[in-house]
């Protein structure tokens, strides 16, 4: 049974999140060679007083605002850009969508003035800025490059001023984007995925958060706000996974997944390149399917054995007396999330990657460490 969760008790919210990678030549400190990816992430420290992920590390992003909806956006983007595509290509094919959403707020926002395309991107875009000051816009009229990664502006005068204006009311945004005769560079963030919060508890936030990915030829200035982002750090894929297995950092398991995906890329040419190649397939959906087991749990993606597309289950924690290690030796199509403990995560997958993506490769904590 595929058909729609429950309006209740689910509450979803839609939202977005841009993976920024930049092109890196300075060594690392005290290192006798650097990591092997030629490119870092920003990733930014939440305040522990935050309601959702408190302490985490994750990639700029926050909940979608009508702000980023609005048929003002129409006059800015004009004339070189508009309506129905705003220059980003051809539309993506539909992917089948489970698990379908229970009516809702998104659902009257679909007539809204620019597509979900366009107004996930720009918040996303809205999303760096207020966090960590980065401005992802390019001047109107200008034609973005069509196959090389490109940069942030720089920050303006008054930066503090706007973000705090920005902060109380997104739509002061546009209003920053007009003063400085810019666009949102929508065309510089690319389909990379879509994550649902998984059921854990009952209750509780959940969102449905596009992630795109940004590739710039160099990491600009970082500022973070200092109310909901306390520090940030650039670091490649490697590192970020040295610094979790160390407990210096921690790392939700949806953004862990994404770091190790990013890990099979060795330059930021690389990755750029599969962005572009693939920019027609457009992103599945994915909802974990949680399994508590006798020492930790699972988190079932599509394409795993396990993982049913029957939305009867999705809402009730499944379980089991068996351990981790067991249920992975029973398996063989896997595509899952193992979680001992909060610092001790592996990743199985050996199902196919599918529409043209890459999944991790395995990652497996050694025994020392159980």
């Amino acid at each position: 049974m595929s058909g729609p969760l429950r309006p209740s008790p689910s509450s979803w919210r839609r939202a977005a999140s841009v993976v920024l990678a930049a092109g890196w030549t300075h060594p690392r400190p005290a290192a006798p060679s650097p990591p092997a990816e030629g490119f870092r992430l920003l990733l930014l420290q939440r305040a522990s007083s935050q309601g959702f992920l408190p302490g985490a590390h994750v990639f700029p992003g926050g909940v979608l605002d009508a702000a980023d909806r609005s048929a003002d956006w129409l006059r800015l983007f004009q004339p070189h850009h508009g309506p129905p595509r705003f220059g980003l290509g051809p539309a993506p094919p539909p992917r089948a969508a489970f698990p379908e959403l229970p009516a809702g707020p998104a659902a009257a926002a679909a007539v809204a003035a620019l597509p979900d395309d366009v107004a996930l991107r720009i918040c996303a875009i809205r999303e760096a800025f207020e966090e960590a000051g980065v401005l992802l816009l390019r001047p109107r009229g200008s034609r973005p490059p069509a196959r090389e990664p490109g940069r942030a502006l720089e920050p303006p005068p008054g930066l503090a001023a706007w973000r705090a204006r920005v902060r109380r009311d997104p739509r002061h945004f546009l209003r920053l984007c007009a003063h400085l005769d810019c666009t949102p560079d929508v065309w510089a963030l690319h389909d990379w995925s879509d994550w649902l919060t998984p059921f854990t508890s009952p209750g509780g936030r959940r969102f449905d958060t596009a992630f795109f990915l940004c590739c710039l030829r160099e990491p600009p200035p970082v500022c973070p706000d200092l109310a909901e982002v306390v520090a940030y750090q650039w670091s490649s894929p490697s590192e970020a996974t040295e610094c979790f297995v160390a407990e210096k950092i921690w790392l939700a398991p949806p953004q862990f997944y994404e770091i190790r995906r990013l890990e099979n890329f060795a330059s930021l040419s690389d990755l750029h390149k599969f962005c572009l190649d693939r920019a027609l397939e457009g992103t599945e959906r994915w909802l974990p399917i949680t399994l508590l087991t006798a020492d930790g749990r699972l988190q079932l993606l599509p394409g795993d054995e396990l993982y049913l597309e029957d939305s009867d289950f999705l809402e009730n924690l499944l379980s089991t007396e068996k351990k981790n290690e067991e249920i992975v030796k029973e398996g063989k199509k896997l595509h899952r999330i193992v979680i001992y403990s909060r610092h001790v995560y592996s990743i199985y997958v050996t199902v196919q990657s599918a529409y043209k993506h890459v999944y991790p490769k395995n990652y497996v904590v050694s025994k020392s460490r159980l």
